[in-house]
């Protein structure tokens, strides 16, 4: 028997890690140690439309669509709940090609910069990279709604 089975089959505990933590708890380890991560929308005027909780080690772009799709805005008048938001604006996480492609589907328009990575991989395929998507800097100023929201959605 090699010496780290050994080792491995005298632990009192079962090593920790991802697996550890079930799946429907939104506390996971990091490097930081146990972590969770918000992901929310919010109204322009800080009022909290949907949140997702999960674990601190999972990505955040896959969680943007259920963040989305879970947003419910009620009407004034008679009628269904609005689902579909005029503009989303998002932090760099959240700006892959399917969330991208999910917006441009849903006719909503959006401000996402694009990360650095992604800049250097487009302009190295040249005219085949395709455009840059189009970015309004003035406008992402206005993201510090989801900043100032996340309080009152905790409360």
């Amino acid at each position: 028997m090699p010496l780290e089975r050994v080792k491995r089959d005298l632990q009192k505990k079962p090593p920790g890690g991802v697996d550890a933590e079930p799946d429907d708890h939104g506390l996971g380890r990091s490097r930081g140690g146990l972590t969770t991560k918000l992901h929310l929308a919010v109204e322009q005027g800080q009022k909290p439309l949907s949140l997702l909780v999960t674990a601190g080690q999972r990505h955040d772009g896959p969680q943007f669509q259920p963040v989305l799709d879970d947003m419910r805005v009620p009407r004034t008048g008679p009628g269904w709940p609005r689902t579909k938001p005029n503009r989303v604006r998002a932090g760099k996480a959240y700006g892959s090609r399917a969330n991208h492609a999910y917006l441009r589907r849903r006719g909503v328009k959006c401000t996402i910069p694009e990360k650095a990575d992604q800049i250097r991989n487009r302009q190295k395929l040249g005219s085949r990279g395709g455009r840059p998507p189009e970015f309004d800097k003035d406008d992402y100023k206005q993201r510090h709604a989801v900043e100032c929201g996340i309080g009152p959605a905790l409360a």
